[in-house]
């Protein structure tokens, strides 16, 4: 099997001498639908501002007005990113009464935040 030319790969040809390893690897890998997602996300988490958001919520749920305050920004401003982070679905919301209120969708995105730190302040 030394020597052996791995099948399907791009118009240059590459001599490997593990294809059993290399098969293995691409039966796990995730199909490229599952990637262009997992693209998406991670370019929702690119920005800066909407960390910042994220971060805040983190803490607690807040409404705009609240939010706001806490970051830094105008309702306005916030209330563009806060669309963008429920259509990624990584915030959820709830009404009381004329006030909407914010938090984070579920416990992963908050790992994923912790993680995200704790891997840049090592």
């Amino acid at each position: 099997m030394k020597n052996e030319i791995i099948n399907e790969l791009p118009s240059c040809e590459l001599i490997h001498a593990h294809p059993t390893e290399i098969e293995t690897i691409r039966n796990k890998m995730p199909d490229d639908d599952t990637l262009i997602d997992l693209a998406e996300l991670f370019k929702v988490f690119g920005d800066s501002t909407r960390i910042k958001i994220l971060s805040a919520l983190s803490e607690k749920e807040l409404c705009v007005c609240d939010l706001s305050t806490a970051v830094g920004m105008s309702s306005s401003a916030v209330s563009h990113q806060l669309k963008i982070l429920k259509n990624a679905e990584l915030v959820s919301f709830r009404r009381d009464g004329k006030t909407v209120f914010y938090f984070l969708a579920d416990d992963h995105v908050n790992t994923i935040l912790k993680q995200g730190l704790e891997h840049v302040n090592e």
